[in-house]
């Protein structure tokens, strides 16, 4: 092999034999790559379900971003009560499980990883770097971030310290915690796209027994008003329409509120349902 040429660990292994001392990355180095078979996913990844993998499909051929992982040590260290859900694996995933269920449905037989034992340091942190990959992610609905916001919070002890982990406002993270407070209709509803995030947090303030009947009639009343909107009134005359919104009204009250990037962002989240995030990144996007 001439000098230069770019290799990785498995394809050495294959070529020196049982006794090349890389024919096992060594706990605490940092392999390139390595087989299916050795890598666990996070036991105590924050995703209910890892969605439609399809858009992973071309991972068959290329890989473009290594997986996070651990070793069994390091992990079992923190959660031995896991050591029959990891199996024989000498890594665990934490960042990256998507891409190890893709390479096992898609027939890839090994996986570029990067070890970094300082994440499963304790189990604040290591749960917090499971949780910021996902949080923001088009595929991890509001429900999901919720429910992994209550897990941090859980492990961190404070709403604040919580907060700071995943560099987010308390307002951020006060919102998403409402949402558990939905009922499994209402949850389902926000997860499909069927209920804005900005009624949800209203309803969520809502006696669970009365949430539905509150969102139902919150339909209707949305409903009538689009009739109305083109109908004459008791007088004989249409209504008065409403002024447009301007991007330079919308930018007043930004300066008037002077709220910072991270807090916009925030409030664009909860206010968007998912396909009018979709058409400002769009937006977004055009104007760059």
């Amino acid at each position: 092999m001439a000098r230069g040429t770019r290799t990785n660990l498995a394809t050495l292994a294959g070529v020196v034999g049982e006794n090349s001392p890389v024919d096992r990355p060594t706990a605490g180095g940092t392999p390139t790559n390595v087989p299916l078979s050795e890598l666990a996913p996070n036991p105590r990844n924050p995703r209910d379900d890892l969605g439609d993998l399809s858009d992973l499909a071309s991972i068959t051929g290329t890989q473009l971003q290594p997986a996070l992982v651990v070793t069994r040590d390091a992990y079992l260290r923190l959660y031995p009560e896991d050591d029959t859900t990891i199996g024989l694996a000498r890594w665990v995933v934490i960042n990256g499980c998507r891409r190890l269920a893709a390479a096992t449905n898609f027939g890839r037989p090994n996986l570029d990883i990067v070890v970094k034992d300082e994440v499963a340091k304790d189990r604040v942190t290591l749960l917090a770097a499971a949780v910021i990959e996902n949080v923001g992610r088009r595929d991890f609905d509001v429900i999901e971030e919720a429910k992994a916001v209550e897990l941090l919070i859980g492990e961190c002890g404070t709403v604040e310290k919580a907060a700071m982990k995943l560099a987010k406002s308390k307002g951020w993270i006060s919102q998403r915690r409402a949402l558990l407070q939905l009922t499994p209709e209402l949850q389902t509803a926000l997860r499909n796209g069927e209920l804005a995030i900005r009624t949800a947090r209203s309803l969520a303030q809502v006696p669970p027994k009365e949430q539905v009947e509150a969102w139902n009639s919150e339909r209707k009343r949305k409903h009538q008003g689009i009739e109305q909107d083109s109908a004459p009134n008791d007088s004989g005359h249409k209504p008065v329409k409403r002024v447009p919104v301007t991007a330079a009204k919308v930018t007043r009250t930004f300066k008037r509120l002077d709220a910072d990037p991270t807090t916009l962002a925030d409030a664009l989240v909860d206010y968007l349902d998912p396909d009018g995030l979709q058409a400002l990144i769009k937006a977004l996007t055009d104007r760059h």
